[in-house]
This record gives C-alpha cells, structure tokens and sequence, in this order.
C-alpha cells in the first residue's frame, strides 16, 4: 500500500492562548487536572498532509480513492475509474466526523481491512444528516498488514478528533489513545416539547457511541433530581457530566457541585450540555464559539453533540446570587427581573410549545406591558471590556452610564437507577438494546463498536461479504466493561397521559448553595455600598444581567461576552420605551445589533458585582430561568470557576 506519513512541517505559529483540554485519561488531583487542561501544542498549518494514500472503496468493485489527511480535513479523489475535475463529497471536515472505526470482512479469505468514517455533512435545504465513509485497505498482501495501516489511520483521526498530539516519529498505533472518556448524561424526559427522550435515544447516543465515549445515562424523575444526585456522586468515576436537556438541568447540577463539602475540586468536573429544552441559551453560545451558524431545534443538538464528541473544556464563569433571606445559588447564565422574567415565567403554560413558548408570550407580554421601579448598583469592570475594540472601555463613572458595545461581528454515591450504560450499543438503539445492553449479540453487517446498521444500506451490495469490527482498535486499553455497569432502563420514561408533560410548579423553591466560594466584593446586603459603585434608579422595563453571549439559542444579548471573561453584562431599558420599540430590540437582538438602534431608554454597563432593589412590591425575579424569591438581591462574579465542555473553537466563530 502507498499511505505513508508525510514528514511533517511545523510552522512558527502562536499557540492558542485559550485553555482548552482534550478527552483522556480521568484526572485524580488538582496538579493532573491542571496538566490535562493545559494548553495544546501549537497546531499544524491546516494544509500540512499528515497521511496519504491509496484506498479501495467498499463493495470492493467499486472506484479506488487516495485519501489525505491534514489536522483539519480528509481529502477525498478518485483516481479510477477516471478522476474526477470537481470531486464531489471529496472534503471531510474534521468539524462534520463524529468518529472513525476498523472493520473486517467475515469472509476468511478477505485479506483487506475497513476504515470507515461517521460524519455529519450539512444537506441542500441546511439540516445536517448523517453519512458514513468505507474504504478497503488493500495494499498489502495479509490482513495483519492491511489492518496495521486501517488502524494507523484511524487512530490518526481519532487523535486529531480528541486534541491529542501525533508523535513525530511516524510511529502510529492505537496504543496512542488513552482509555475512552466517561461521561455521565442526565437527560430530563420532559424537556422541550417532551422530544428530549427521543433525540437523546436516536441522534445523542448514536452519535457519543460512533466517537468512542463511554457513559451512563440517567433519567431525571423530578425538581432538583439532578442536584441530588451529583451531590452524592463519587466524582473520580467520571471525566464529564452532561445535561441533555434545557438550561434549568446544568443550573441544578453546577449548584449540586458546589452544595458539596468537597466544592473546590467538585466545581472542576467538566460539565456539558446538549440542548434538547424550550430554553438552550447556553448550548447557543456553545454553537457560536464552536465555528457554527446559529441553530435551534436538532440542528443545534447535533452541532453541540459533534462538539462534545471533539472533547475540550473552557473555563466558565459563575455569578453567586445572594437573594433577600440570605440563601445563595450559582448562575451560569442570567438574572431577569421585569419584562424577560414575566415571559420566561407566564410562559411556562405554553411549554408544549417547546421554544416558541416564549414567542407567545412575548407577544402576550408586549400587549400588557409593565414597568417595575427599582434601583440597580454596580461595581463598574476596570480595564478593557467584553467588546474587541480596545478604544471602547467603559469609564468609571459615578452617574447612571447607558452605554451601548460594537454591535456583534458578522455572523458515597448515589444509586444510578432508570439508567442506560455503556458501549457496545447498537444503532440505531431498539428497545432491547436498552433493557440490556451488555447481553452479547449477533454482530450487525457493518457497525461500530457493535453498531451502525445503515452502512450495510449505504455501501453493501450483493456477493459483498459482510463486515464486523475490529476489537484491537474497538476497545482500547483500559476501557470499562458493560458488565461493571450500573442497572438498566426497562424503557424511556412514563409521562402522564393527561397533558405529555409534569405539573407545573412555579411556586416550587429553588434549593440553595450552603458552600461556595466567598463574596469578597459583596458588603451584606441592607448596608450601604462602597463609593466607587454606581447606581441608576427609577422606573424600568427589564433588567438583565447576562454572563455569556446568549439569553436564548437565537437571542444575542451581550454580542461579545465570553464564557471567561470575569464580567457580568448589565442591560437594562427604562420607561418610556414603545411597544414597537422594545420589539424591535428583540428582533435585532436575534443578531446581536440591538446596541446599534440608538435606543435611548437601553443602557449597559460591564460590571464585576451588582445589587438590585426592585421597589415595586409584586414582580418576578428569575435565576438561569428558575423563580426566586422576590425582594434585594446581589451577585458578584467568580471568573473561570466552572469547566465547561465546549469543544474546538471555530476559526471565525462562523461556519465556512
């Protein structure tokens, strides 16, 4: 066979400055954890060949490939019958691949082996579809050799895919890859329309599956269920918790992390969240830093999901928000009060709808508009903003600012019951697979690790001999058995005929954070306030403090927040402003060019900490979309306190 490595070109290159980490071996203590989340090696030239070579396809009498693979794409040309002038479907993007495998024929005299890829291309009308890639490694005379070069190349990709370094030496075997990654997915049933069981169980573990990461999966039964459990977790097992779910499933599990004893190193487990509620703020802002066009619905799901699959934590900031009666929680996402807190709240009635809930009630929002008096304070950020233009720092002022950014860029531990567990899993997942998903079972024609029937329709063909995987690169050194597991589902969950959907509980308490990092900048709050805070008082519509970019997948609220960038992004409009005003801030807020109308009743300002005193006697404070109590509260940011899994970043923070 001609692959062969290329020698490879470092180029003098700045290293990425972000602190990014790739999937791997479990940290056991801070001084590992800090190792494994260190910065990357800087990156090869994306044109840089890596391997090359001449490929069979499969069914074996079809045309002959040569593959190239660079550290951002497989390079696809037909060489025969004839090569093609405009190849078609001749570039991967790693960005599209979940994964790669090994296969063999069951023929004995079969001496070829199978490398095959699962990718994600983008389809005519924009939805993203799944497709798979098989090619024949035939150039050496024994399937020893042949399967030597299979493997080499996927665990070539599968490296690139996890963030981990290729030797120099050309030396490539699967020895290379560290145990698969174990996750914990939580996933509540009742999410979104009550689709979230569905998506999870047709796209989320398929494609988790292909990429090689092992799991648990958990069904939550009830309010704060998730926060129960992760109180209780012997966090060692596990490499990342994931929220397969809306934004309220991560808020429960980041306040159980840090309502633990051991919160300082709790707080550092990964955590990840894949969008499958009526609010997925946090997975839209995951979407834009990830290179992707803005998304809602499964195209969103299944961008976050390629992102999980790629591995990399970012630090992530948490607010502590300390409400009236001294109780504490965490946010990683934003305090409302007034107009963007009645919605999220009186819309709750309408989550059948899954997000256009809140278009709805939006709409009923605008037609009975209120205005809440109140006084706002906070400490100003020093230093350079949020925003890229340095010139564009806010001042410290002593006087209300309304001050507006650059307008965004072109755009002991506990049960695991009603659980599913780990690989081998077949794929699609039938109803038996998720009663018993160690049991052994006949091999599918063509599958990863135990799975991926479609491929059979795909690329199969009559007298073609059917293929199985191959164990050495399946199952790499050290990976979990499925008969260490926990217990197993019977089958996704129960939901009450009456209406698809649990009882509505806004009235429900919000459990508090006993632990946590301390307040230092925060005065107890009744007292009076240090003389470098600002304060703006008198009759508002809303008041927004948002930490990351996103107040909904498709709602930009703070353009140019980041998720470590140790500010809270304080937004608020006054009195005074239209109906057809406010709506259109809304609508340019789907952009993030609402700062570029010219409002004047809208104001910002970049802050560390902020107290709000609403004087109106009723409204509705929310925290990361939960009700809280109403009355003063006061919050200061805790920069990088959190590890969220993000992923690569984009390269423009767009999708070519």
């Amino acid at each position: 066979m001609n692959g062969h490595l290329e020698a490879e070109e470092q180029q003098d290159q700045k290293p990425d400055q972000e602190l990014t980490g790739s999937w791997g071996h479990r940290p056991r203590s801070t001084l590992d954890r800090a190792e494994a989340m260190a910065p990357p090696p800087p990156p090869l030239a994306a044109s840089t060949p890596l391997l090359h070579g001449e490929f069979g396809s499969y069914p074996a009498r079809g045309p002959r490939f040569a593959l190239t693979l660079t550290s951002q794409a497989l390079h696809i040309q037909r060489l025969r019958p004839k090569p093609e002038a405009r190849p078609r479907g001749g570039l991967v993007p790693l960005a599209e691949v979940s994964g790669c495998c090994t296969l063999r024929s069951r023929s004995p005299s079969d001496s070829a082996a199978y490398f095959c890829i699962y990718t994600y291309p983008r389809g005519r009308r924009g939805a993203r579809r799944r497709a798979t890639r098989t090619f024949q490694a035939d150039g050496a005379a024994t399937y020893e050799e042949n399967r030597a070069e299979a493997q080499r190349w996927a665990t070539a990709l599968t490296c690139l895919l996890r963030g981990l370094p290729l030797p120099g030496d050309g030396e490539i075997t699967p020895e290379l890859l560290p145990r698969p990654p174990r996750l914990l997915l939580l996933v509540n049933p009742f999410g979104g329309r009550g689709l979230a069981w569905q998506w999870c169980k047709n796209h989320v573990l398929p494609m988790i599956s292909e990429a090689g990461l092992s799991f648990n999966l958990i069904q939550t039964e009830r309010q704060n269920h998730a926060r129960e459990l992760v109180q209780g977790l012997n966090l060692s097992e596990w490499d990342g918790i994931v929220t397969v779910s809306g934004d309220g499933l991560l808020y429960e599990v980041l306040n159980g992390l840090l309502d633990r004893p051991d919160w300082e190193e709790a707080v550092k487990m990964p955590v990840g969240i894949l969008p499958c509620g009526s609010g997925n703020a946090l997975a839209g802002a995951v979407n834009q830093r990830g290179g992707f066009e803005p998304a809602l619905g499964l195209d969103l799901l299944l961008n976050c999901s390629l992102l999980l699959c790629r591995g990399g934590g970012h630090p992530l900031d948490l607010l502590s928000v300390t409400l009236a009666s001294g109780s504490r929680c965490f946010s990683f996402l934003a305090v409302a009060w007034g107009f963007v807190s009645d919605v999220d709240i009186q819309s709750e009635r309408f989550r059948a709808l899954g997000s256009a809930r809140f278009t709805l009630g939006t709409v009923l929002g605008l037609a009975t508009l209120h205005t809440y008096r109140g006084r706002l304070s906070y400490l100003p950020a020093t230093g350079e903003t949020a925003s890229p233009t340095p010139t564009h720092g806010l001042p410290r002022a002593k006087s209300e600012l309304t001050l507006a950014p650059d307008s965004a860029p072109p755009m002991a531990h506990s049960p695991l019951h009603r659980s599913v567990s780990d690989l081998p899993l077949p794929l699609p997942l039938p109803e038996s697979a998720l009663a018993s998903p160690g049991s052994p079972e006949p091999l599918p024609i063509l599958s990863l690790n135990g799975g991926g029937p479609e491929l059979a329709g795909d690329w199969g063909g009559a007298g073609d001999a059917p293929l199985s995987p191959d164990p050495l690169l399946s199952s790499p050194p050290g990976s979990p058995k499925a008969a260490l597991l926990s217990p197993i589902a019977e089958g996704p969950p129960e939901i009450p005929p009456s209406s698809g959907l649990p009882p509505a509980t806004p009235d429900a308490p919000v459990a508090m954070s006993t632990w946590g990092p301390p307040d230092h900048l925060l005065p107890p709050l009744g007292t009076p306030l240090p003389p470098d805070w600002v304060t703006v008082e008198g009759d508002f519509v809303l008041m927004l403090a948002i930490s990351p970019s996103h107040l909904g997948a498709d709602m930009v609220a703070a353009p140019h927040a980041r998720f470590d960038d140790g500010l809270v992004h304080l937004c608020w409009v006054r009195s005074g402003i239209s109906r057809a005003s406010l709506l259109r801030l809304f609508l340019a807020m789907e952009h993030g060019t609402h700062f570029s109308l010219g409002c004047p009743q809208l104001g910002y300002a970049a802050a560390r900490a902020f107290r709000l005193e609403p004087l109106t006697p009723r409204g509705v404070l929310t925290v990361d979309g939960e009700q809280v109590e109403y009355g003063p509260l006061q919050a200061q940011m805790h920069p990088g306190l959190a590890t969220l899994l993000t992923g690569p970043p984009g390269c423009t923070g767009r999708e070519p």
